[in-house]
């Protein structure tokens, strides 16, 4: 019961790369770009957390569906593999609404160039 949380976000995770696989978003699109971002990303809420921890703002809950085991006071092991998460849903949030306004704008212009604009 204790890997419950785990493997939610494990398998949240697995979700988001299909779909990123699938329309070539971000690992599927440039994967050193994609590990590099993803790297950073995560260190820098990393470092957020163990300041957060260091003042005594953040702290580790009790829970059921958690492993409990630690990586350091009050960082479970589920915290970075949830940062990956929160950071490859944000980059493929990101790039799919890049690749959505990219065709939209072209889908436009063909448009408008078919009614015999000459941009």
């Amino acid at each position: 019961m204790g890997l419950i949380y785990l493997a939610f976000l494990v398998g949240a995770s697995g979700c988001l790369l299909l779909l990123d696989w699938r329309f070539r978003l971000f690992f599927w699109r440039d994967p050193v770009a994609a590990g590099i971002v993803s790297a950073i990303g995560v260190a820098f809420f990393l470092a957020w957390d163990v300041a957060g921890i260091s003042l005594g703002i953040f702290f580790r809950g009790e829970g059921a569906i958690a492993s409990g085991v630690l990586l350091a006071p009050h960082l479970p092991l589920e915290e970075p593999v949830f940062l990956f998460f929160l950071v490859l849903c944000a980059m493929v949030l990101y790039t799919g609404f890049v690749k959505v306004l990219a065709r939209r704008r072209t889908a436009t212009r063909k448009t408008t160039l078919g009614r015999g604009d000459t941009r």
